[in-house]
């Protein structure tokens, strides 16, 4: 909650005029309490995980003959009831496990630092603080990620989530209840190391999705923008690691490739790669 009564007395006590995303912002949270403001964090899941992956459902579903080229495992369709059978258990995943978890942590969010209060952030702070989310939860995930497939982390928890060994956008969250607490660790971290404003903290978790829907999306579309991004690993990366499901030990990173490069991790990718050339 702001501490201020009026968009004067704001501009008043912080000593300058207030830019219309300031004054919009003051004008939606001015009266709302923090822990309100950041379970706005359910709805933002919620509809990321709802709707970005509808796109990539309907093409699945009526324009899969156009596109089929772009499916990294052609020989995979899924049917209207198989999707919406997945939506639906992450759905109940979302509703027992991720609803609550944001509910309850929020005295850890206030712990760490972030904030609701005037100034908002600038675009530099938000896209640096962003840069510096992305590697911190791609290399925590990346150690994680390798733990759950050890035999005991596979069988207990991560088998779960490669019972689509053809990965969907609606699956990316489709997860062992365990395996959803435990990867809430390198989303928040980043911004424990370097706290935030609550809208960047807003935009962290709901790219962080899209993000994760894009690579279990199970098509390599080549004029997606992530192209542009460095060493980033994308849809082909992550559906080779879908596609050798228990057995592999190859392409564990979440989001970049330096990681599996760095510790040796993508060369059964890479040899994978070579084959496909070569035939």
């Amino acid at each position: 909650m702001l501490p201020y009564d009026s968009l004067e007395g704001a501009e008043l006590a912080l000593g300058w005029n207030l830019t219309v995303a300031e004054r919009l912002w003051f004008s939606y949270s001015a009266h709302k309490s923090d822990y309100i403001l950041y379970t706005h964090n359910c709805l933002f899941v919620f509809l990321v995980f709802s709707l970005v992956p509808l796109p990539w459902a309907l093409v699945e579903l009526y324009w899969f003959d156009a596109v089929d080229r772009f499916k990294l495992q052609p020989r995979v369709k899924r049917s209207f009831p198989e999707l919406f059978k997945c939506y639906k258990d992450v759905l109940h995943q979302f509703i027992f496990v991720v609803a609550p978890l944001i509910a309850v942590s929020f005295p850890v969010l206030e712990w760490v630092g972030i904030r609701t209060s005037l100034p908002l952030p600038t675009k530099w702070e938000v896209i640096s603080q962003l840069i510096v989310y992305f590697l911190v939860e791609d290399y925590t995930n990346y150690w994680i990620h390798r733990f759950l497939h050890s035999e005991w982390g596979y069988e207990k928890i991560h088998y779960m989530h490669h019972e689509y060994n053809a990965p969907i956008g609606f699956a990316a969250p489709y997860a062992h209840w365990a395996e959803i607490l435990v990867l809430g660790i390198p989303t928040f971290l980043g911004p424990a190391m370097v706290p935030c404003h609550m809208t960047t903290l807003w935009l962290w978790s709901s790219l962080r999705q899209v993000e994760s829907i894009e690579t279990h999306s199970g098509y390599n579309f080549p004029w997606s923008p992530t192209k542009l991004i460095p060493y980033y690993g994308g849809p082909e990366y992550h559906d080779f690691h879908h596609f050798v499901g228990r057995q592999c030990q190859s392409n564990f990173a979440s989001i970049f490739t330096y990681c599996d490069y760095l510790y040796g991790t993508d060369k059964g990718y890479r040899r994978h790669k070579q084959a496909v050339k070569k035939a």
